[in-house]
């Protein structure tokens, strides 16, 4: 069984790094006991190099690549198309070959991928180690993500998903703030071609009387009282009494209103911590 090295993300709390872990390592163990189950989903494919053995006939053992067109060579048979098959079907269908063809009576055949090239995902957008995945398994949404290293720190808690379905491309929003905390009906099963891309994080900004004034990303369900604290809180000279709020409005407009301190932080909203006059 392979062990997933993992990334934890930096700027979560440490009960969520100890659940993401954890939950990682779940899913690992699940995802790892059902491939040996299921064993014969790895569908072979062109590029894909395959070794083949026939049980008492050390002659017909070959290793070779699966052609563009998902064909290989055989001895005996020439040309034998296993592309868009599993392992155990590929197998059914070279034995068949031998025994129609009168070669062998009751052939038992092996074969097994050696390399894994033609089933692959992609992971883009904000992770640690964006790239293609080579899917060796069955494989979910959480154990691609670590296999990227996880979201960066600039990176939201949502992702997109992209995928082929019978010709038309399809998009799946995936929220991941979900997913971490256990809720594995979001942990989607990736399919050969999908493409995750993990979008930016929210930004709030604030400024004005707090001890570290600037940009932040904006955490889900973040108060002002939140906000404030996110900005080091408040100076000598600050109250959390008259706080100010511009939030974006359409056209690139902005509202300017007063804000209690329960109320919620939108995207891109500029907080301003007003002097106390007392």
């Amino acid at each position: 069984m392979k062990i997933i090295s993992i990334y934890i993300f930096k700027e979560i709390k440490l009960e969520k790094h100890f659940a993401w872990l954890v939950l990682v390592v779940i899913q690992s163990i699940f995802s790892a006991n059902y491939a040996m189950a299921a064993g014969d989903d790895y569908l072979v494919g062109p590029g894909d190099m395959v070794k083949i053995s026939v049980f008492d006939y050390p002659d017909l053992a070959i290793e070779t690549r699966v052609s563009s067109s998902g064909r290989i060579t055989f001895p005996l048979l020439g040309e034998v198309a296993i592309g868009g098959k599993s392992p155990a079907e590929a197998e059914i269908v070279i034995a068949n070959e031998l025994k129609q063809q009168g070669y062998i009576r009751e052939p038992h055949v092996n074969l097994v991928v050696n390399q894994f090239v033609s089933q692959q995902a992609s992971v883009l957008g904000y992770v640690i180690k964006p790239g293609n995945y080579i899917l060796e398994k069955p494989i979910s949404i959480l154990e691609l993500l670590a296999l990227a290293g996880g979201v960066s720190p600039d990176g939201d808690d949502k992702a997109l998903l992209t995928r082929n379905e019978s010709g038309k491309s399809k998009s799946i929003e995936i929220d991941l703030y979900e997913l971490f905390h256990g809720d594995l009906k979001k942990d989607v099963r990736i399919k050969p071609g999908d493409i995750v891309y993990v979008t930016k994080s929210q930004v709030f900004y604030i400024y004005g009387e707090v001890q570290k004034p600037g940009m932040y990303k904006l955490q889900r369900t973040m108060n002002i009282a939140q906000a404030i604290s996110a900005g080091g809180g408040l100076t000598p000279k600050g109250t959390d009494s008259s706080v100010e709020i511009k939030r974006k409005q359409a056209q690139d407009k902005f509202l300017t209103e007063t804000a209690e301190l329960g109320d919620f932080v939108h995207p891109d909203d500029v907080v301003y911590v007003r002097e106390s006059w007392f």
